[in-house]
């Protein structure tokens, strides 16, 4: 009896570490993709319209709850991330959109992922209104939307400091972020408001969730309220007794007091390094070939552990381990980097869609009234009126079609030429290669893949039993004659079982 209930108790810890690593996309889909600050609306036209049938898993969207109107800053993406209350209402949308949206973006079979702001409130802005019209009075703690008030704020009072992050995890998750008002997780009347909201969207029908901050709250306050979410509500097409997928900002390069392995076994993990070092080595900083490695082995998290990207929000900013990162400003070494995020199996990957800007603190397009401007698109299927859409790039959506056409097979049949050309398969589904260096990849190589013609997705695609770019022939033996020229417009060549023409 006594091993019995061990085993019961092992079962249930490893059920426990694993129940919120799920992201339940729909069969045949995957990928996640950062829909930064577009509206409900748009992104409900976007899942039917392109997300829907070019294969992606997931939207994560901008916080849905009430926030700070910042004139004073010409309304900065940044005030999306400054709580006045927990309504359903942004400049994104209203609940009834919001609910409307998740309802058309399942049933397209793209799921949605809040970005819950659960650590703080706003700073102490001169200005005090919020987008559903509540006011607060920041000196005081008080935030009768909620309501909130001083008691449920950490205490003595102080904010987070430079030094703090290498010595006292304490400060880390007690003192105030950035001066943003924060908020005691330990007390259950906090953690009752957090849940009822995280609730609400949970049976409006959400997947999971984003945790912004995660590493300024303790690990022990979060798995109380991850565990007293709902399960996913089954009339949006999850399976009984699933639980949402949960992944959380924890920033962990290395050398502070608060550990990415404190949060994982709650939930998933944003995994920052992973950008960084595709960064590093698609800018040319760092050998292709080491990418044979590529995973733990790198210093990375365990793969059901990891959220990866190359950008996000913040640090294609400067913000938030930014500096060196890729993003759509370096658009040849960005798109490369990305392929090689989806033709990998490594991790949970997540796309960033971003808008144009050269300052920093700007917000979305918008009018002079401060309404979001929606995306145009545009006959190349890119958009317009401001807004990049990376996730509409031809080399980019072709490379979730590999992703899903590669499944759940392993890198396999590695090829390198000692530098920075690469290539390998992803079981008998997909080839891809790789030329990084400033003279041309030309060689014979095995692609895995059965006899015939394919069209390369990244030059072009299959259109009408033709390729638009360029052809690539396998013979019996699997093998065949990959070219990239350093002058082509991507380094990437990109074929699967899918994608084969009838020349």
């Amino acid at each position: 009896m006594f091993r019995m209930n061990r085993l019961i108790l092992i079962l249930s810890a490893v059920a426990l570490a694993t129940a919120y690593k799920n992201p339940y996309y729909a069969s045949g889909h995957s990928a996640m993709v950062h829909l930064f600050e577009w509206k409900w609306d748009d992104i409900a036209d976007e899942c039917e319209r392109f997300l829907g049938p070019k294969g992606f898993g997931g939207v994560q969207i901008s916080p849905p709850n009430e926030n700070l109107v910042i004139w004073g800053k010409n309304r900065p993406w940044w005030e999306r991330y400054q709580p006045m209350s927990y309504k359903l209402v942004t400049r994104s949308g209203n609940e009834q959109q919001f609910a409307d949206m998740v309802r058309r973006c399942n049933n397209a079979g793209v799921r949605i992922y809040p970005d819950a702001i659960i650590n703080h409130m706003t700073g102490n802005d001169p200005e005090n209104v919020g987008t559903g019209g509540s006011t607060g009075d920041f000196h005081n703690w008080q935030y009768p939307g909620v309501p909130y008030g001083r008691n449920d704020f950490n205490w003595p009072h102080c904010v987070i400091g430079g030094n703090d992050y290498a010595c006292c995890a304490d400060r880390v998750r007690n003192c105030e972020l950035a001066g943003l008002k924060d908020l005691n997780q330990g007390t259950e009347y906090v953690r009752d408001q957090i849940v009822n909201y995280m609730n609400r969207l949970i049976d409006l029908g959400v997947a999971g969730f984003r945790i912004d901050a995660a590493k300024h709250m303790w690990p022990g306050d979060l798995s109380v309220i991850y565990s007293r979410l709902h399960n996913l509500n089954t009339a949006h097409g999850f399976p009984s007794g699933s639980r949402p997928y949960i992944y959380q900002e924890v920033i962990d390069l290395g050398g502070e007091a608060v550990r990415r392995e404190e949060y994982t076994s709650l939930a998933a993990v944003t995994e920052f390094k992973f950008g960084l070092e595709l960064s590093n080595a698609f800018k040319g900083n760092n050998q292709l070939k080491w990418l044979s490695t590529w995973g733990p082995a790198w210093g990375l998290l365990p793969h059901e552990d990891a959220l990866t990207f190359i950008d996000n929000h913040d640090n294609q900013r400067g913000h938030g381990a930014g500096g060196n990162i890729l993003t759509y400003k370096q658009a040849k070494q960005y798109k490369a980097a990305i392929a090689f995020m989806l033709a990998h199996p490594y991790g949970e990957p997540q796309l960033m869609s971003s808008f144009d800007f050269w300052d920093t603190e700007a917000g979305p397009p918008m009018d002079h009234h401060g309404n979001i401007i929606s995306p145009s698109i545009n006959s190349d299927n890119t958009c317009g009126n401001g807004w990049i859409c990376e996730h509409r790039w031809r080399p980019i959506y072709q490379m979730v079609g590999f992703r899903n056409a590669a499944g759940n097979t392993g890198v396999n049949d590695w090829w390198d030429n000692g530098s920075n050309q690469i290539a390998f398969c992803r079981g008998g589904n997909a080839f891809v290669a790789f030329n990084g260096d400033s003279w041309a990849l030309n060689e014979s190589l095995q692609t895995c893949l059965p006899a015939g013609t394919y069209c390369d997705v990244i030059s072009g695609e299959k259109s009408h039993h033709s390729c638009t770019g360029k052809a690539v022939t396998v013979g019996h033996d699997g093998r065949a004659h990959i070219s990239i020229s350093p002058g082509d417009f991507d380094m990437v060549l990109a074929i699967y079982v899918g994608s084969e023409s009838r020349l």
